[in-house]
């Protein structure tokens, strides 16, 4: 972009602006261009006109300006600290005042009325996450029939913060030999062939610099039983973030999914877990000592291997 152009269309300038305006509400950089190019008609056409034969349509305009919004990120980010993003794809931009441990106040429900940026999804608890999580396991990319486990039921028998980090959100069971012919299935488990896999799942609703290190620790000490552990957020924000939660991944193993609340077919796998070979059934007995939601979810996994089938009817 030339001196001239960068003048005429200001595109660091026009971005801010839109987002405070936005109050909190994402913005995907496709979002952000095509509001350029229909408020800023004349500055556009501009661009377009002195960029020679490189830009010949209004498309290449419009995939121009969100390669320059992708490519200036980090430069305006170094300026101005309030610009920050989800790390979702494609990636989407916001501008809040609050720093990381206010987002995370705020997102969870206790933020400082007075806070000049409220979060989109201030209204929405966690435990409105359970039931998207679960339709999002259910579904034929992975194929995980999940099952709430709620930590209030617990006997708390190990006195005050005994149980602390104890309790996965979810759990889940994936049928190994789910589309098997029945005589291949039962040959299988007669040779003691796995036939499932057990998931655990911790649940925030959003992930940052200042909680992406202690949630993905209660991560591993409430998913240390299961063959898979995942932490699970609707908003992941902030490259820090991410760089963390992939180094800390590479070493212990627990994966990272991203919820879509308002599609959950769209949320994605951003780490993938790493496999541990064997349940730890010292740590099995343990929660189900503790949570009768646990012993009903073994109960089931004993059910799936008895039947060599999943009951769908114990999975509403």
């Amino acid at each position: 972009m030339s001196k001239y152009l960068d003048m005429a269309l200001n595109l660091r300038l026009r971005i801010i602006e839109r987002l405070q305006t936005l109050h909190g509400e994402p913005q995907t950089a496709r979002e952000l261009a095509e509001w350029l190019f229909a408020s800023f008609p004349q500055e556009c056409a501009a661009k377009k006109a002195a960029s020679g034969a490189r830009l010949q349509s209004d498309a290449d305009l419009l995939q121009q300006l969100v390669a320059e919004i992708g490519s200036q990120r980090p430069h305006w980010q170094a300026k101005h600290p309030q610009l920050k993003t989800h790390e979702s794809r494609p990636r989407r931009y916001y501008w809040t005042e609050l720093d990381a441990a206010a987002e995370v106040a705020a997102a969870e429900g206790v933020a400082d009325p007075q806070a000049e940026c409220t979060p989109v999804n201030e209204a929405v608890g966690e435990h409105a996450l359970y039931p998207v999580l679960a339709d999002y396991l259910r579904s034929e990319e992975l194929g995980v029939w999940a099952m709430r486990i709620n930590e209030r039921r617990s006997s708390n028998r190990q006195g005050s913060g005994g149980n602390e980090w104890l309790h996965p959100d979810l759990v889940g069971l994936e049928d190994l030999t789910a589309g098997w012919l029945p005589a291949v299935r039962e040959c299988a488990g007669l040779l003691g062939e796995p036939r499932a896999r057990l998931w655990s799942f911790e649940v925030k609703l959003l992930l940052n610099r200042s909680n992406a290190r202690k949630s993905f620790f209660q991560a591993v000490s409430n998913s240390s039983w299961a063959h898979l552990g995942y932490l699970v957020a609707e908003r992941v924000e902030g490259d820090g973030a991410l760089k963390e939660l992939r180094m800390l991944s590479a070493a212990h193993g627990i994966g990272l999914i991203q919820l879509d609340r308002l599609n959950p077919s769209e949320s994605q796998v951003l780490i993938p877990a790493r496999e541990r070979p064997n349940i730890d059934w010292e740590m099995c007995h343990r929660l189900a000592a503790e949570n009768p939601d646990f012993m009903e979810f073994l109960g089931r996994v004993r059910r799936f291997h008895q039947t060599g089938e999943v009951l769908p009817s114990e999975w509403r």
